[in-house]
């Protein structure tokens, strides 16, 4: 039988190899046929390429179309979007900064989100084992993007506890950051909208900004990274419910969590919906409107502007994270992934672009209230515009308690279904990596995945816990998930070969790619990546939060993270050239193309 099982292999290739794959229907039984021989059904393998054990029918699927575009959807669409887009949209040109959006998205985002759901959709494995069919040297990847992955779970899932603590918080008649007479409020307290003629300083902190700071975070208790405090118990149980969450989500596969995003994905939608017509009818919302759109076309002679264009769009889309590669590996074989790519990148896009109206109406009310510039009102960015900005004007609406209750929802919902993707590409590429020892114990890894991202959160949820967020989110992320994804977009387009790839596709849709697509795969989209590198390089910001200024030492400590995880790329490829065996063209052929 194995005699037997070799020898249909053996043809199949030699006849894949010599004849165009012109017929879908051929294309389909030639992998499934190869599947159970044993060997995935692309050129750059022989006879001789390793067992694809998890291109079985046994692996776990979708149950619904639709339960994996909400997942690709829930997991692009996250926090990022309701805050960072609108503030980088302002703070580059305001409409202006559309026309580099939409060019970096076209030619850099969506190929290299289009590329990675074929990836994971034809290979059907996780971000470790697909190295092995595309180019064996570069799996050290899959093991940066795994780590990459745990320390976004380190200080993701302590922002989504800071949003659960509001929400238990806006169960009142009046919110706790609508007056300065709490326990933790200090003589610079200033609520200007309760008083007229208010005389605002740099001391004056609003009501809000104090609850932020001084009750959720308590950093007054920390002098910084040196000293960050006693854990708060608070924070704990908030991050424990969701990790809880999280656990009951993903521990049956995506059988599960293709469920669970029906709410976490939609329910941000009729949230965001709500909250944009009631920040359009309120006074002095044209303000922020006219403030968050107004073109300013000299920005686009700016350089950082277009760098910054390039990383919103990267780490929007989320392409080089493994997660699209883990949630497409579920997918039908002949599942138009095309179409996906550009649906849920335009609703992506679409969503950012949205959030922005829902963000401003709200700043330009502020803005009349205080009787300042809206440009005074919109300085805070990051947590700070969800925790301070947004929840001070809605304490300020008729309604506020309503308002409060279903934005601080939304915003667990956002953060939750992109905490789903984030640790499914980790699941799935430890699973596909030794399916041996995990296929039947899932509840038991993930349980084991879960207790160790919590454990990794502890030092997020001290006093002195945003900076570490900060520090986690500047250095953990950063630069070294944009280098993983320009080696992706470069092993898949000139080691493996664009001819191959687009084979895979044909073998997929029926039809090969066009020229526009080969063309940003090849040159395009790892220029664009090579770009946000170089730029962020030779333009370090200096890193503060608050009235903290990070030290030296720190940065140092940033660039170890950072180094932590792209490090293994290396490595691995220094194991594998070390100890592979055979003479120099053999050991090439085996760690580049897979074979001997």
């Amino acid at each position: 039988q194995h005699l037997s099982d070799a020898l249909i292999q053996s043809d199949l290739i030699s006849y894949r190899d010599s004849t165009p794959w012109s017929n879908l229907g051929l294309s389909v039984l030639l992998r499934d046929t190869m599947v159970v021989s044993g060997g995935p059904p692309n050129s750059a393998y022989s006879s001789n390429a390793a067992p694809a054990i998890t291109q079985t029918d046994s692996r776990d699927k979708w149950s619904k179309k639709m339960d994996f575009l909400l997942s690709v959807i829930g997991f692009a669409v996250d926090l990022g979007n309701v805050w960072r887009f609108p503030y980088i949209c302002y703070q580059n040109g305001g409409g202006a900064f559309l026309i580099p959006y939409i060019l970096m998205a076209i030619f850099g985002g969506v190929p290299l989100f289009y590329m990675e759901l074929a990836l994971g959709q034809f290979h059907r494995t996780g971000a470790i084992s697909i190295w092995k069919h595309i180019c064996p040297i570069f799996k050290g990847t899959g093991f940066a993007i795994c780590i990459i992955a745990l320390y976004v779970s380190f200080y993701y899932n302590t922002i989504i506890a800071w949003a659960l603590f509001y929400f238990y918080s806006s169960f009142t008649s009046d919110l706790p950051w609508t007056n300065c007479n709490n326990p933790w409020n200090t003589e610079n307290c200033t609520n200007y909208f309760v008083k007229g003629n208010v005389n605002w300083t740099n001391y004056s902190r609003s009501p809000a900004e104090e609850f932020y700071t001084r009750n959720v975070l308590e950093i007054q208790n920390s002098s910084g990274l040196r000293n960050i405090g006693g854990i708060r118990w608070q924070l704990t149980l908030c991050l424990f419910l969701i990790f809880t969450i999280v656990y009951f989500s993903l521990w049956k596969g995506v059988k599960t969590s293709g469920k669970v995003v029906w709410v976490t994905a939609t329910l941000p939608y009729v949230v965001l919906l709500i909250l944009l017509i009631r920040g359009a009818t309120l006074p002095g919302a044209w303000r922020g409107v006219v403030f968050y759109l107004k073109p300013k076309w000299e920005k686009l002679l700016e350089t950082s502007v277009w760098v910054d264009a390039a990383a919103q769009i990267f780490f929007s889309l989320g392409p080089g994270f493994g997660v699209l590669l883990a949630l497409s590996s579920y997918n039908p074989f002949t599942n138009n992934c095309y179409r996906d790519a550009i649906v849920t990148s335009l609703v992506n896009c679409l969503t950012s672009f949205v959030s922005g109206f829902v963000i401003f109406t709200v700043l330009g009310y502020m803005a009349q209230k205080r009787g300042v510039n809206v440009e005074d009102v919109a300085r805070d960015k990051g947590p700070s515009l969800l925790f301070i900005t947004y929840p001070e004007a809605i304490a300020n609406m008729m309604g506020s308690t309503f308002f409060a209750i279903i934005f601080f929802m939304m915003m667990i919902t956002l953060g939750l279904d992109s905490t789903f993707g984030g640790l499914e590409a980790i699941i799935t590429a430890v699973m596909d990596e030794y399916p041996d020892y995990l296929t039947h114990r899932r509840e038991l890894l993930v349980l084991g995945l879960v207790v160790v991202c919590f454990m990794g959160s502890l030092s997020t949820l001290t006093n002195g816990g945003a900076y570490v967020v900060k520090l986690l989110e500047e250095f953990g992320v950063g630069c070294s998930i944009i280098a993983v994804g320009f080696l992706e977009a470069i092993a898949v387009s000139w080691f493996y070969g664009i001819r191959r790839f687009s084979n895979d596709i044909k073998a997929m849709l029926g039809y090969t790619p066009g020229l526009f697509w080969k063309v940003c795969w090849v040159a395009i989209s790892p220029a664009f990546l090579a770009y946000i590198i170089i730029s962020s390089l030779l333009n370090p910001q200096p890193l503060t939060l608050f009235d903290y200024k990070y030290p030296d030492w720190s940065i140092t400590v940033g660039y170890i993270i950072g180094a932590s995880s792209f490090m293994w790329i290396p490595v691995y490829m220094v194991y594998k050239l070390v100890w592979t065996p055979g003479s120099l063209k053999q050991v090439r052929n085996i760690v580049i193309f897979g074979s001997g």
